[in-house]
């Protein structure tokens, strides 16, 4: 017997099990049922603009400018750019008060909101609370209590968030001294901050623990979580290029997200705005915590293959690319796993030498040449999408 004949017989029989029996819908149903959902841990909810961070809200994604702060319109079209990307909030270095003059003008023009980045000088985070929406500060180079009182009591004024970035690159002399540069030190870093912060009547914090390797910036945060109820702003710092901080920022957040750990993330990259939204998206669509967009579940190809995958898989990635609604869709170039995979879709095809199926919740739609597969699954994803939309 050839591939052909084996491939129509393979085709004949999932068609006939699809169309005359429920079983299969009912299967499909239950694993829909069955996939995991991460049980977030319980943090206090505060505020960044009009956007919720913690407290069960949806995960933020955040992205930060490497615009000079005091190039207005270069700020703003990079704002902009993040925007139209899906950012939530965006946050803007402050080296002193050229850039600080500038950030309020930007502030006024900003559709998003607006986190100010202070280091060294807590003069200038005094002088943009007046009009920011968060403040994040580096303990390690902050300097005395006073210095964070006066900022703490900026921010109480305007009942803005304050960050504590703690990060592995910069602690305080005195935790490095006694603990050495790593998690240790970082950790009784936070607890100290906090404590400070607490000690000055305030609560409106978040918190993040960020190392420049996957291992220690899962264990910071997993170390300090039971310590605090506070939003945690997961992090890789310094992760590196694009495809470096892909796969640092896939294994780090990805972990502590399936663990429930997490309010907001950023996905640090060298110069990659629009990237670092990408993929952080991807990171919360294919953890499981986040339920927006498509999910495309595709073969790698092989040799059973007999039809164009690669080209079909790239028109329906850029067509579905505008859907908000959660969906899963499978793109598969053979029978052997694609009734598997069709179980958990809500819309798939089966491609064959020539032909296939358009599979819905279980349910044979269509059996077409494949010149017309691609056409009627996309009219089946539009569709579901729109009712789930409803």
């Amino acid at each position: 017997m050839n591939f052909d004949t084996k491939f129509t017989k393979s085709l004949r029989s999932l068609a006939f099990i699809m169309q005359n029996s429920q079983t299969f819908a009912t299967i499909s149903q239950k694993i829909q049922r069955k996939k995991m959902n991460v049980k977030r841990v319980k943090t206090k909810q505060i505020k960044v603009g009009k956007v919720l961070v913690g407290g069960g809200a949806p995960i933020s994604v955040q992205s930060m400018l490497f615009a000079k702060t005091r190039d207005i319109a270069g700020c703003l079209e990079q704002i902009n750019r993040l925007y139209f990307a899906g950012a939530d909030i965006v946050r803007l270095a402050c080296l002193d008060m050229a850039d600080a003059r500038a950030l309020k003008e930007i502030k006024a023009q900003s559709p998003l909101p607006l986190v100010v980045d202070i280091h060294f000088n807590h003069k200038l985070a005094v002088y943009c609370a007046e009009f920011i929406d968060a403040v994040r500060i580096n303990p390690g180079n902050i300097g005395s209590k006073e210095n964070i009182k006066e900022v703490v009591q900026a921010c109480k004024a305007r009942k803005i968030p304050i960050r504590i970035g703690v990060n592995h690159g910069s602690i305080e002399k005195e935790f490095a001294q006694q603990y050495g540069y790593g998690v240790e030190a970082m950790l009784q870093s936070a607890l100290y901050n906090i404590k400070l912060l607490e000690d000055f009547d305030f609560t409106d914090i978040k918190i993040s623990m960020k190392c420049s390797n996957a291992q220690d910036t899962i264990e910071a945060y997993e170390r300090l979580r039971p310590l605090c109820e506070y939003p945690f702003h997961l992090g890789v710092t310094e992760a590196g290029t694009r495809f470096h901080s892909t796969i640092k920022s896939s294994i780090a957040l990805g972990n502590l997200l399936l663990k429930g750990i997490g309010d907001t993330v950023r996905v640090s990259m060298t110069g990659e705005l629009e990237e670092e939204i990408r993929v952080a998206k991807a990171i919360l669509q294919d953890s499981g915590v986040q339920k927006s967009g498509v999910n495309i579940i595709s073969c790698p190809t092989c040799g059973r293959i007999q039809s164009d995958l690669i080209k079909a898989i790239k028109i329906v990635e850029k067509k579905v690319a505008h859907i908000k609604a959660p969906l899963n869709i499978s793109v598969m170039g053979c029978v052997v796993n694609a009734l598997g995979e069709a179980k958990g879709a809500d819309v798939a095809i089966a491609f064959g030498k020539n032909q296939g199926l358009v599979i819905r919740h279980g349910e044979v739609v269509a059996k077409l040449k494949e010149s017309e597969l691609v056409e009627r699954f996309l009219q089946e994803v539009e569709d579901e999408a729109k009712s789930k939309e409803a």
